[in-house]
């Protein structure tokens, strides 16, 4: 239909007149609220980044202890890790020596083992603890749905094979 009559076919309808296909032959032309649609396209977008970026945070998290930490706050800090460990993101859990402490790394190692001892369950260890400057830092991943790390299932594997080799 020609334009001037589509555009008052919309005026009557309290409607817009929107081309939607410029390109074509002849040019694709849509009656709609234009104001609902722009609303509806951006809200669509903004999910769409929130989608985004609650998939990009899951990567990996960190939660730093203190050589001179309490009992209470380090099982706070475990019921921490525990939460983003269940949330699917790898948690880096490291240690900070201040001043002389470094002198002492046996003291972060301890913490850390404790550490991975209470989470032995929700978390395998995908890096071993090592030092980062003045950090000693070791990564946890989540366990996966079949409730095994890797490194469980590396010892599992190894001991059906030593059975199967007495037998």
């Amino acid at each position: 239909m020609p334009t001037r009559q589509a555009l008052n076919f919309a005026q009557e309808r309290g409607l817009d007149l929107v081309e939607v296909a410029p390109g074509s032959r002849p040019p694709v032309c849509r009656l709609m609220d234009y104001g609902k649609f722009r609303y509806e396209a951006t809200r669509r977008e903004r999910e769409a980044r929130r989608a985004q970026r609650s998939k990009t945070t899951n990567e990996l998290r960190e939660v730093r202890l203190e050589g001179r930490i309490g009992d209470h706050d380090l099982e706070t800090k475990i019921r921490q890790v525990k939460r983003l460990l269940g949330e699917g993101s790898k948690v880096r859990v490291s240690v900070r020596f201040r001043g002389r402490e470094i002198t002492h790394p046996e003291i972060g190692m301890a913490l850390l083992r404790r550490v991975a001892e209470s989470l032995v369950e929700d978390a395998g260890m995908e890096k071993a603890p090592s030092f980062e400057g003045r950090f000693l830092a070791m990564i946890l991943a989540p366990v996966s749905t079949g409730g095994k790390t890797s490194k469980q299932k590396d010892e599992q594997s190894q001991k059906t094979e030593k059975e199967k080799t007495r037998a």
